[in-house]
């Protein structure tokens, strides 16, 4: 269902006066002369002047617009812009912020009777005043509008008519004298971090909602919801693993830069640092270090953040970084991976800070996997072993439990210590002439054992492969090469699979998943597992069609292609792909006019699960149903939080609701082609709930239906 509803409001409001003079009136004053050229001004440096008699004897009037961003520090009794009469004289407010973060808009000195006085203070409840009846936003842009004349005084929010009063001409008063001073609006200089963008004044009336729609600031924030390799603590502090090249691992942050109404910033680049999280400084090398201490990894090559922007592409810069400084060196500080933007002035709206990080080192060993006994035959010498290994708690005392077949032997495990198995679990019996082994040859090997370079979607190398080794038969997967792939990232999955399921007998193939699903506690594990082999061989035939065989392939040759596909996997449907979905594919792979192999697994990875979930009769009967789209098309977060507003920062009526597909969950991901139901919930807030599906995988061959 599509978010729908009509924003609720009291009567409605009168329109703005006109006045015959309108357009025969000169300009009022100079907008303020001391922002940035980047259009971002402080507010202590605005300054706007005001010319009242200009405007007097015709009914007319004038606005002032201007986008408005104020800090979390902003508490209530700040005055955001003074009003002065020129030559001096104290300072009167003319926006503040009220009680519960409320808006004030107060009449005009030397215009209206109700004009506020020096003596006037907070909470200004003996004075004439507009004020808005919602929360202000902080640490967010939102659009301010005033609307001034002889008799009527309205404060527009993001375009909407939110107060308006009517008021009393001092030019109507018997002892008047047409000797009024100009007016200047200044901006506060009472430690209230704030900024001002694009702030206009204009003669015409009843152009507030043209003012709010163009030029909209930007802003840039971090997408928690696609970051990868991130342990995260009971006290909200990240636990990132990192040190030497040999143990420190690579995690993913994925920032967004888009104006205030969710539209992608163009020709921007952003660059990563690594800072004490308690005062911002930036971490240096130490003597003893010779490498940076935050690295990030560009096609599988190390090289300091710093010296290494990422360009936005719609909107989104992808981060594959890296930790070489350790907490425990740095006197056991936190830190904070800072992004700021380059060429532009330091703004706090144009910056992002992580959550607090403490990096920490794993001591690893690695041997070479011998051979491994089936689960249901597993020893109590070798549950020993497997609690003695790194990662398991001794005590016997732990959070969760991997049961095997057989129910007396119990596994013991502390969740967030249990990460990676090195060690080969079991001892390899030389006595026994039918042991059977598994060998793995380089491409996988380093998959499996080593430290990789590059937790990415990097496809594997053509040579690497399962094989046999001196003719023995192929043994089912080890329990340490399954509790590997239950511990490690979804890019680690994804590069075991693909070096594992192009080879491997099907029947192994579903030996591996049930395990997974078992020792995970994940049934959704099977499902991403069971696909693979299809996923992979599909992907390949598509790619081969688009590129002919080239490094790259023009994207408007892919769309076709991928158009056909998908409607192949989801038949029945009479509802493709449209061009607002392709230009979120895009936006996943991360590619311009044309797309590599790289990008194009990026985006197949996410694809393929989001179709074989719309086969599924139900869904696929949500998804084709046109009338009233229940399910829509390929959408992002940030365009699912839009379409919940009927406008900025204004959310429709509790229980509108989306359904989406979350663009942050690839295969072998668990969550790879679960629908997510976005809603306003009775608290006036945005949720975001997983929907558990539980669609299990017909479309493989029949020995694999299981």
């Amino acid at each position: 269902m599509s978010a729908s509803g009509e924003r609720e409001s009291g009567t409605k409001p009168s329109p703005p006066p006109t006045s015959r003079s309108a357009a025969a009136r000169p300009p009022m004053a100079a907008p303020p002369g001391r922002g940035g050229a980047d259009g971002y001004c402080d507010l202590p440096d605005v300054r706007l002047e005001l010319d009242p008699g200009k405007v007097r004897g015709g009914g007319g009037g004038f606005t002032v617009c201007f986008w408005l961003y104020l800090s979390s520090s902003a508490r209530p009794s700040s005055v955001i812009l003074h009003q002065v009469a020129e030559g001096g004289g104290d300072k009167v407010p003319f926006l503040a912020l009220g009680e519960g973060n409320k808006l004030i808009l107060f009449p005009l000195l030397g215009f209206h009777r109700e004009a506020p006085t020096p003596d006037s203070s907070y909470p200004w409840t003996d004075i004439t005043n507009l004020t808005e009846v919602n929360e202000c936003p902080l640490d967010n842009w939102f659009h301010v509008g005033c609307e001034v004349t002889e008799n009527i005084m309205r404060l527009h929010i993001d375009g909407d008519l939110v107060a308006e009063t009517h008021l009393h001409s001092l030019y109507n008063e018997p002892d008047y004298q047409d000797d009024a001073n100009q007016i200047n609006l200044l901006g506060s200089k009472d430690k209230l971090e704030g900024y001002v963008y694009n702030m206009e004044l204009s003669c015409m009336l009843g152009n507030i909602q043209q003012q709010f729609a163009k030029n909209p600031p930007f802003k840039l924030s971090i997408d928690y919801s696609c970051s990868d390799g991130i342990e995260e603590g009971d006290d909200g502090i990240w636990n990132i693993v990192g040190g030497k090249a040999s143990c420190r691992r690579n995690f993913i942050l994925e920032v967004i830069l888009v104006d205030a109404f969710g539209e992608a910033a163009k020709d921007r680049e952003i660059v990563a640092s690594l800072v004490y999280a308690d005062n911002g400084a930036l971490v240096e090398k130490s003597r003893d270090d010779s490498e940076p201490p935050l690295l990030i990894s560009c096609d599988g090559i190390e090289y300091p953040a710093v010296s290494r922007p990422l360009p936005i592409i719609r909107g989104r810069a992808l981060f594959k970084l890296k930790i070489s400084q350790l907490s425990s060196k740095c006197d056991n500080k936190l830190f904070r991976i800072f992004f700021s933007t380059l060429g532009m002035k330091r703004y706090p709206f144009l910056e992002a800070y992580s959550k607090p990080i403490r990096c920490i080192s794993r001591n690893r060993t690695s041997r070479p996997l011998g051979s491994a006994k089936r689960i249901g035959s597993a020893s109590m010498d070798d549950i020993q072993s497997i609690n003695n290994c790194e990662g398991f708690g001794h005590s016997g005392k732990a959070n969760g439990r991997l049961q095997t077949h057989d129910p007396s032997s119990v596994v013991c495990f502390h969740p967030s210590k249990f990460s990676k198995i090195e060690d080969d679990v079991q001892k390899t019996s030389s006595q026994n002439k039918h042991a059977k082994k598994m060998v793995l040859d380089k491409g996988a090997q380093d998959v499996m054992v080593s430290d990789s370079t590059a937790s990415d979607y990097d496809s594997m190398d053509a040579g690497s492969s399962w094989s046999l080794s001196d003719g023995d038969d192929v043994e089912s997967f080890s329990d340490a090469e399954i509790f590997r792939y239950c511990l490690d990232g979804t890019h680690e999955r994804s590069k075991f699979l693909r070096a594992a399921a192009p080879s491997v007998n099907e029947d192994d193939l579903i030996k591996l998943a049930n395990q997974v699903s078992l020792y995970s506690g994940c049934t959704h594990h099977r499902n991403q597992i069971l696909i693979s082999k299809q996923l992979l061989q599909e992907g390949a035939d598509i790619w081969s069609i688009i590129s002919k065989n080239n490094e790259r392939a023009l994207w408007s040759s892919a769309v076709p292609e991928m158009k056909a596909k998908f409607l192949e996997i989801v038949h029945p449907s009479n509802r493709g792909l449209s061009e607002q979905d392709f230009e979120v594919l895009r936006g996943i792979a991360g590619c311009g006019d044309d797309i590599g192999r790289d990008e194009f697994d990026k985006l197949w990875s996410w694809l393929y699960p989001v179709a074989i979930a719309l086969s599924k009769d139900k869904i696929n009967r949500l998804w084709d149903f046109t009338a009233h789209r229940w399910i829509e098309g390929l959408i992002t977060l940030q365009e699912t939080e839009n379409a919940l507003r009927s406008s900025r920062d204004r959310l429709m009526k509790p229980g509108t609701f989306v359904l989406r597909f979350p663009t942050t969950r690839s295969w072998p991901h668990p969550d790879a082609g679960s629908l997510v139901v976005t809603y306003v919930g009775s608290d006036n807030s945005i949720h975001h709930r997983l929907l558990s599906l539980d669609v299990r995988v017909d479309r493989l061959p029949s020995s694999m239906q299981s």
